[in-house]
């Protein structure tokens, strides 16, 4: 491939690809740029064949999609492209919890189009029959292959694909170093016991008893996922201990943070992202203990009202063009290939994105048996009632 007679990278072709496929350059300058426009009629007819076509692209998906998701989690300007494109605005409801999620459809009449499910959750939807199998035909962008099965597999239940990967991260917190003098944070252990003295009421913990629950067991070396009474026994007297001196229980982190009224907070890794970047003295730390290590994905309710624009949204997100935006936005990493040959290598470097590898061992994957265990749910709740 050559323009001009000089020849371009892979790595340059994928991105005048991606622009011809979101419309950004007409098919004459991609095949100018590229070079195909020198080969043959029967070369550059077989081009767009190339290009997957937009199950969207020829007709009318109508003028909104509901998108069910978590804080801080997209760039607003994909949304706003979609919308140029299509026509069809996003309404974005955020939600702190998958505890939430799921009572929401549980109790029906959502008016979600799409929504972001964490992967231990997704067989417990499949369960109770409040997810669709995916139409893949709907989702040309999405490309099994090019996915660490790590982050992906979840999605597909029975060998039925239900939801496909949005991008993976951790769980750990954030601490603003400038009030923690010479201590040096580390560990679960660190972050409970700073919380009842020089942060009190500094601190915040997520609305979320999966987190907050996971990472009171994790102060006494238990399994971040332990449904065991003896042990949340334990998890639940460190919470109500620590449970005066907390600034918030709440998901929404960020402006708290941002403003100085917290100093330290439960934390994933984009927010950590988000957090170092604008303000280097928040460190994000993840517990020498273990914790959580998750992956997100994009699915479908039964009985969305606007089916065909919220597949439009999911196959338009999945473009890795557009998922790249996303990870320059949101700060957490992909599990797609073809996205991160288009990110910059200081970010695929970047620890908190990526952290160390004897960090990530000790790392749970969430169990689908915490979203429903009613223990786990008494507990947070009596926590949240003290």
């Amino acid at each position: 491939m050559s323009k001009d007679n000089k020849s371009i990278t892979k790595k340059q072709f994928m991105k005048e690809l991606w622009r011809y496929k979101n419309g950004s350059i007409s098919r004459r300058q991609f095949l100018g740029v590229t070079g195909l426009g020198v080969a043959t009629s029967v070369m550059a007819g077989a081009v767009p064949a190339l290009i997957p076509r937009k199950a969207w692209s020829a007709s009318d998906i109508g003028d909104r999609v509901v998108l069910a998701t978590w804080p801080n989690y997209h760039d607003p300007a994909n949304f706003e492209k979609f919308t140029e494109m299509t026509g069809a605005n996003v309404q974005v409801n955020v939600f702190g919890s998958n505890e939430e999620m799921l009572a929401k459809l549980q109790a029906g009449g959502s008016g979600w189009d799409v929504f972001v499910p964490t992967n231990y959750t997704i067989t417990t939807y499949v369960g109770e029959g409040l997810i669709e199998p995916l139409e893949l035909s709907k989702i040309p962008n999405y490309a099994a292959e090019a996915f660490d099965p790590r982050f992906s597999d979840a999605g597909t239940v029975d060998g039925t694909v239900y939801a496909v990967p949005k991008n993976w991260g951790t769980t750990g917190y954030v601490v603003n170093t400038k009030h923690t003098g010479e201590r040096k944070m580390t560990s679960w252990k660190d972050f409970w016991d700073i919380s009842m003295n020089e942060f009190t009421g500094r601190t915040m913990v997520h609305d979320y008893q999966l987190t907050t629950i996971g990472n009171a067991l994790k102060y006494f070396g238990y399994s971040f996922n332990s449904v065991d009474p003896a042990e949340l026994a334990d998890a639940e007297k460190l919470l109500l201990e620590v449970k005066p001196h907390l600034f918030a229980i709440n998901s929404d982190y960020q402006p708290p943070l941002r403003n100085g009224d917290a100093w330290m907070s439960m934390c994933w890794t984009g927010d950590g992202k988000q957090l170092n970047t604008d303000i280097p003295e928040m460190e994000y730390v993840l517990g020498v203990e273990g914790g959580e290590i998750w992956s997100d994905y994009f699915a479908v309710p039964k009985g969305a009202e606007h089916r065909d624009a919220g597949y439009a949204l999911i196959d338009f997100m999945l473009d890795p063009a557009v998922n790249a935006k996303e990870v320059l936005a949101h700060g957490y990493p992909v599990a797609d290939s073809r996205t991160n040959d288009l990110l910059p290598k200081e970010l695929l470097e970047d620890p908190i994105l990526y952290p160390a590898q004897e960090l990530l061992d000790a790392l749970e994957f969430g169990a689908a048996a915490t979203l429903t265990d009613p223990n786990r749910a008494e507990l947070l709740a009596r926590f949240k009632a003290a």
